[in-house]
């Protein structure tokens, strides 16, 4: 019986916690505008562009895993 109780009191309290996060404050008001700056394309491109290529492959697992070993001619 005591762990009836206890399992309906869990269940109440999670469910009430559940429909409170659905509500709205009343005194939200507007939202603030978005200051937030613009993004400016040819900007960003070009600077893509000045990011040098790398000279080989990045492995990111190389420290992980063995070297392969070198190979001996025939």
């Amino acid at each position: 019986m005591r762990i009836l109780v206890m399992a309906a009191a869990v269940l109440a309290l999670a469910a009430g916690s559940a429909e409170a996060q659905g509500r709205r404050q009343p005194n939200d008001g507007p939202k603030p505008a978005d200051n937030s700056p613009k993004v400016d394309e040819k900007a960003y491109k070009a600077a893509l562009e000045r990011i040098p290529e790398p000279k080989d492959k990045y492995d990111p697992w190389g420290g992980a895993r063995p070297s392969e070993p070198a190979k001996k001619p025939k």
